[in-house]
């Protein structure tokens, strides 16, 4: 049988088990989120992780929401969720919902009960915690622990039929109060909830804890690696007891380091304090590390399928730089983008010797890095805007921008030279009187002139206006939620975002549609927002031009 060679300690486990025809099926993975909040960079690690191991090896992957809590999860979070994980570019072959097992799960707990594994305990939260010791002490038996299997069957009856108030009574496993694993010391199963479930309604009023019914869910699937995070290993010897002892399907669970990333949270906790507490304006702030989130920065989901591609699958956590993801997401744009032209603080430029009232229609790629991107055309006439910051009236030597008596090229268009410069009562430059040389069109220079500097611009004539939302990292620490003693709000960045209202954008860009990214010339990779529109253009910042990730490869190199 011929394998892909594996890359990474999970696969190689995956290809151990083809090999020694350890299932008699194909590799079965799953991606199994609670509907209780918005996916983040860390749940696309591991959505990637997941199909893509199954893609590998010719196995399927099942997305399955783990709705065993009532109280948090929403029909909202369940579609956002769907959304997210088809943006990523994957398809399950099957949709399933914990809420789809609660049968079976329950005839699990009996079966359990049955054979004096399990029991129906009175003590409160406050008792079971006491009764469960500490890491360095045994914990104590519950006094219910010996009830009788029949009493133990008819009290858990009686639960699920709402006889017992909530919090009254839960059913708990019988397993080993001494083990040095807390895990072990008679987990939670069930708990009584009386609150309409999203999905069952008010079918059910006790519910399965995690750790009961993640494992057996696998199981039910058929799912053959079963794929979580570092702080679930703790989990495992639970996971395989609920199985072991119900003889259910042997799934088998790996863990794997997860996703910790500079200047960002990835705690659902943290985010959801973030949108309620107003530092950013909801779950899909572009800000925030939320799937949402970056779709809605114009972040491409194949950079996100680099990003998870490169940094890899480890066994013990990390800080990954956000550098690198910076870098995965502008190394995707700079291939799928075209090009376009913004002055964002305009001046402006008439070009005294180029005819009144003649428009100019040039006709420019729309991106160089891909032939079939087409062109479009840009006009030009004698008025047009540049950047302030590339006008100096006093510069420094091997300054290349203009400058009084200074030439510099006009991006797609012609050589100009500035003769004058028109100031304000305040003394402040209002315009910049200058010549250009007809000679010297890109593309068609006969000039001979060679200039060192290039400068893009816009046409004052069929220039727009646009709102430019300049986003930046939201903390100005790397690991913000790393201090003791300080709350992580407290290195919120007051600058993650910088809002300019006196853009002027080339035309075409208003027919761009809502999260269509593209360039615009030296200042760096955007999309369109949710909110704009024809009238009110807005357009959010994805990325700068500046990859510091290379730099820092670079200068390590």
């Amino acid at each position: 049988m011929n394998l892909p060679e594996p890359s990474n300690f999970i696969e190689e486990i995956v290809v151990k088990d083809i090999k020694n025809q350890k299932y008699t099926k194909q590799v079965h993975t799953r991606f199994p989120p609670e509907p209780n909040g918005y996916l983040h960079l860390g749940h696309a690690k591991s959505i990637c992780l997941n199909f893509g191991l199954a893609d590998k090896y010719g196995g399927i992957t099942n997305l399955r929401f783990d709705d065993t809590n009532p109280t948090t999860e929403d029909t909202e979070y369940v579609n956002s969720i769907m959304e997210d994980v088809k943006w990523l570019g994957y398809e399950w072959e099957n949709l399933y919902y914990a809420s789809d097992h609660f049968p079976k799960l329950y005839e699990y707990a009996v079966i359990l009960i049955k054979k004096g594994l399990a029991y129906v305990d009175d003590s409160t939260a406050e008792q079971i915690a006491e009764q469960k010791g500490t890491p360095t002490s045994p914990g104590k038996e519950s006094p219910y622990r010996n009830r009788s299997v029949e009493e133990n069957l008819d009290l858990f009856e009686r639960m699920k039929n709402g006889e017992f108030p909530e919090g009254s009574k839960v059913l708990r496993a019988k397993i080993d109060m001494a083990s040095p694993n807390m895990h072990m010391r008679d987990p939670l199963m069930y708990r009584i909830k009386f609150e309409e479930h999203h999905r069952t309604g008010k079918q059910w009023c006790i519910y399965p804890m995690y750790d009961f019914a993640h494992g057996l869910c696998d199981a039910l699937e058929g799912i053959t690696h079963s794929i979580c995070t570092l702080e679930f290993e703790v989990h495992r010897p639970l996971y395989d007891w609920f199985i072991e002892n119900t003889g259910a399907f042997p799934s088998q669970q790996i863990e794997f380091a997860r996703l910790n990333l500079s200047y960002t949270v990835m705690s659902k906790r943290k985010l959801l304090q973030l949108v309620n507490e107003k530092f950013v304006e909801g779950w899909d702030d572009p800000r925030l590390p939320t799937l949402s989130g970056v779709r809605r920065r114009g972040y491409p989901a194949a950079a996100l399928r680099n990003f998870a591609h490169t940094i890899g699958v480890a066994k013990r956590d990390n800080l990954i730089d956000i550098s690198l993801l910076e870098h995965c997401v502008r190394e995707e744009l700079n291939k799928t983008s075209n090009r376009y032209m913004a002055v964002f603080d305009p001046i402006k430029v008439t070009i005294t010797n180029y005819p009144d009232n003649q428009t100019e229609n040039l006709i420019v790629e729309n991106n160089p890095e891909d032939p079939n991107a087409g062109h479009r055309q840009v006009s030009f006439s004698k008025n047009l805007f540049i950047e302030k910051e590339d006008f100096m009236e006093n510069p420094p030597k091997k300054y290349f921008r203009l400058f009084p008596g200074g030439m510099v090229r006009l991006k797609h268009a012609y050589i100009i030279q500035c003769n004058q410069v028109i100031k304000n009562e305040k003394g402040e430059v209002q315009e910049l009187l200058c010549t250009y040389i007809p000679e010297s069109k890109s593309g068609n220079d006969t000039s001979g002139l060679k200039v060192k500097g290039t400068l893009h611009w816009v046409n004052e004539n069929d220039c727009i206006p646009a709102t430019i939302h300049l986003y930046d990292r939201l903390f100005t620490d790397p690991q913000p939620d790393a201090h003791d003693g300080k709350d992580f709000k407290e290195f919120i960045n007051p600058n993650s975002l910088v809002v300019l209202k006196n853009v002027k954008v080339e035309p075409a860009v208003q027919y761009l549609k809502t999260l269509d990214t593209f360039q615009f010339l030296r200042h760096g990779y955007f999309c369109i927002d949710k909110n704009s529109s024809q009238k009110n253009i807005i357009i959010n910042r994805t990325v700068a031009l500046k990859d510091s990730w290379s730099k820092i490869q670079n200068q390590e190199a």
